[in-house]
């Protein structure tokens, strides 16, 4: 075999190389995590949900949907200057004091869910499925494996065969999920239709408030 021959096969070689390793990783991007999700109580749907994952979120893409939780209040409104004697302000004349409220941490974190990009679906038996904007995870040894899911649309918001939400939930176009699943994939699953959100700081992420009182709304499998 000439020099150049061997030039040859040996580019030949990286290049193949290159594509096992660019196609390895693609297929792992899109099977980060795939679960089956059935909802649970006496008017639940029978079909099961899949929950399909194609990658966990960045640090970078987590950020702003803690940072609309944790923002400090605004600073009050600086006092009107004193109208002259004998004119009628704004005010005065039907106008509104100050300007518009400030966004809640609600509308601020709803803000940054639509803002954020999409990393994977939850699909029902409906036509469309929900777009998985928030996807954390974590684990122990000995213990199950923590997942925190955020999409952009309330579970059920169209179906008549969901559980109706509780009174303590978060009152949004999007709902939490936070389970807990083992190695098996096999675990349960809580959400904001029945309690708050709230941000775990320890664990630096948007999360279900006191999950273990929390009531469990879907039974997860592999």
């Amino acid at each position: 075999m000439t020099g150049s021959s061997r030039t040859l096969v040996a580019g030949l070689v990286t290049v193949v190389a290159m594509l096992v390793i660019v196609s390895t990783d693609r297929t792992f991007a899109d099977s980060a995590l795939t679960l089956k999700a059935s909802v649970i109580g006496a008017s639940a749907p029978t079909a099961p949900m899949t929950i399909e994952l194609f990658r966990w979120s960045t640090d970078v893409e987590r950020a702003p949907l803690l940072a609309a939780m944790t923002a400090p209040p605004p600073a009050p409104p600086s006092a009107a200057p004193a109208t002259p004697a004998g004119r009628a302000g704004r005010a005065g004349r039907g106008g509104r004091a100050g300007g518009a409220p400030p966004p809640s941490p609600l509308e601020r974190l709803t803000n940054a869910i639509k803002a954020a990009p999409t990393v994977g679906f939850i699909w029902s038996d409906g036509p469309t499925g929900y777009s998985i904007k928030y996807a954390w995870r974590a684990s122990s040894p000995n213990t199950p494996e923590r997942v925190v899911l955020v999409t952009d649309r309330r579970l059920g918001a169209n179906a008549t065969s969901w559980p109706a939400p509780a009174a303590s939930a978060v009152d949004a176009a999007f709902t939490v999920v936070e389970m807990r699943i083992d190695g098996k994939g096999i675990g349960e699953a809580k959400s904001s239709l029945s309690s708050p959100v709230v941000v775990d700081a320890a664990a630096n992420t948007i999360a279900i408030d006191k999950y273990a009182d929390a009531p469990v709304l879907l039974k997860v499998t592999r």
